[in-house]
């Protein structure tokens, strides 16, 4: 029997006592202003949060928000928002949506510790969009915004087979050098609207 062998025989056949969890010493860490905290830690890692009053206020900051004004290509399915000359559903494979330059995608809530917005698939054809465009605009209430990572996984629900993901910031990498470069294989830019009345 080789040393190694040997070793994890002993481990095996010795008994380690079962431990229970040490109680919770109280809530996790809180902020005054989620909102607030949320558009700081969305910042710090190259996004921009925008509040908006209503849907209204939404349209309008769209009509000068420059990676908008600028795009040949802008998919949205949210109609509300009245912008978009791509439509999800009639897109028939992911490679097609390679040259759109704008997706504007709802968001269930948002995270005021580290930025990120969950974001469910079950209403996109093709979730390959939130990757694929060069510019991202999510749109989440600003009631949807929770503290930590803790309580947004305890708002996830898999009843079924589907795909979500958290997406905090635009794509960036620093592996090379140690420089830090916005949009290296994905959305070069990243907004956030959260939305004071719900849409």
């Amino acid at each position: 029997m080789t040393s190694k062998a040997q070793i994890l025989s002993a481990v095996r056949r010795t008994p380690l006592p079962l431990r229970e969890l040490p109680p919770h010493a109280g809530p996790w860490l809180t902020f005054a202003d989620r909102a607030g905290q949320f558009a700081t830690s969305l910042a710090s890692v190259g996004g921009v949060c925008l509040a908006a009053r209503d849907v209204a206020a939404i349209r309008a900051a769209l009509e000068t928000l420059p990676q908008i004004t600028a795009a040949k290509k802008v998919c949205s399915p949210l109609p509300e928002l009245g912008v978009g000359n791509v439509s999800l559903p009639d897109v028939a494979t992911p490679h097609d949506l390679e040259d759109v330059d704008v997706a504007i995608v709802p968001g269930e809530f948002a995270v005021a510790e580290n930025g990120a917005v969950w974001v469910n698939a079950r209403g996109l054809k093709h979730r390959a969009i939130l990757f694929l465009v060069q510019h991202l605009v999510l749109v989440v209430r600003g009631d949807a915004v929770v503290n930590t990572m803790h309580e947004a996984y305890a708002r996830l629900e898999f009843a079924e087979p589907g795909f979500g993901v958290f997406i905090s910031g635009p794509s960036k990498t620093a592996d090379i050098e140690q420089s830090l470069v916005i949009g290296a294989h994905g959305p070069r830019s990243h907004t956030v609207f959260l939305l004071e009345a719900a849409p």
